[in-house]
């Protein structure tokens, strides 16, 4: 019986190796083509959701005859409020037309407003003209964080938290960082979280090195990400360090290093090679013009900008409005002004 239960186990063990030297990990090309497809259809589902909208608005700036001389904290505004505009304005008032009433009290900045002058506030937010007719208060902006110290020679301390409402459907929420201490010493993050378990993060630090980044996220995993690192070298910035990472791939290009890495899942890939191509400075992005060809171990290549053709639109108009704190700017902290200036006269 014992002779049995060997010759079994024996066997079991036979089938198991052979079934693990048919699983193998998957190659190169394999994994570039997994991460690929993820991005592609990430951003095909982001871009049709209205939180894509919300951080694709762009516009005109608004400008206030008035310089803004002082700081607000969450303190300051908070509160319920809800868009009732002014039956009369004054034009010589060096502030923003009132448009809010307050309602209620609460610990958040809390904004019912019609949706139209979120998502054109160039043409209804900051104008004065009243409209002929009050649209339905549809839009819903609550702010749990919020304050904006500064002072002169571009001191300055911003935080935003605040999610984001359309007919009583949550569409989003966006957290806010920076801080600059001088010209050459800032540093800012954001991250707008969609409903639909992705987000997308931007990032940069300025100093004697330069790094900014931007990644797509789903849930935990990273997706795609690009990080760039910049020195100071005879009055120019140059590129240090370049790491975009898709997937379990990573792609590195530093200085002293002859040729560019490529890695799986952290192991160097010795057979594979990587071209970059790049006419995009001082930017150094796949948002831009830099790309990047591979050439696998079966020697075929791809070049990124092929591969995630699809999606390179979309993420570059994600991108260069969240660097620019666009929304944050020119709709949060508009409506956060006007509440402050006739809060407190």
């Amino acid at each position: 019986m014992k002779k049995y239960v060997i010759i079994v186990i024996v066997l079991i063990g036979l089938i198991s190796w052979q079934c693990s030297k048919m699983i193998s990990e998957p190659s190169l090309k394999q994994s570039v083509e997994d991460g690929v497809s993820k991005i592609n259809s990430a951003i095909s589902v982001i871009s049709e959701t209205k939180g894509y909208q919300l951080m694709s608005v762009t516009g005109d700036e608004p400008k206030l005859e008035a310089e803004y001389n002082d700081s607000i904290t969450l303190d300051l505004i908070a509160g319920v409020y809800n868009y009732q505009p002014e039956s009369f304005f004054c034009r010589h008032y060096r502030k923003p037309m009132w448009l809010f009433k307050k309602t209620g009290e609460s610990d958040s900045m809390i904004v019912n407003l019609p949706q139209r002058m979120i998502f054109h506030p160039s043409k209804y937010l900051h104008s004065i003209t009243l409209p002929e007719s009050t649209p339905e208060n549809d839009f819903v902006i609550a702010a749990s964080d919020y304050h904006f110290y500064y002072s002169l020679w571009s001191r300055y301390d911003y935080k935003l938290t605040a999610g984001f409402t359309l007919a009583d459907e949550e569409i989003g929420s966006l957290d806010v960082m920076a801080t600059g201490n001088s010209f050459a010493d800032q540093s800012y993050s954001s991250k707008f979280n969609f409903t639909e378990d992705y987000s997308v993060n931007v990032s940069y630090v300025t100093g004697d090195t330069m790094t900014s980044s931007f990644a797509l996220m789903e849930t935990d995993d990273t997706l795609l990400k690009e990080t760039v690192m910049l020195i100071w070298k005879d009055f120019h910035k140059i590129e240090k360090k370049y790491t975009l990472t898709i997937g379990d791939v990573d792609i590195v290009k530093s200085t002293g290093v002859d040729s560019i890495q490529v890695f799986l899942k952290g192991v160097l890939q010795k057979e594979a090679a990587a071209f970059i191509t790049d006419d995009s400075e001082p930017t150094h992005s796949i948002c831009h013009k830099r790309d990047i060809q591979l050439t696998f171990d079966d020697g075929t290549t791809a070049k990124l900008s092929e591969l995630i053709g699809p999606a390179k639109t979309k993420l570059k108009t994600l991108v260069s409005s969240m660097h620019s704190m666009y929304f944050a700017k020119n709709v949060v902290d508009h409506i956060a002004l006007t509440i402050y200036y006739h809060s407190h006269d």
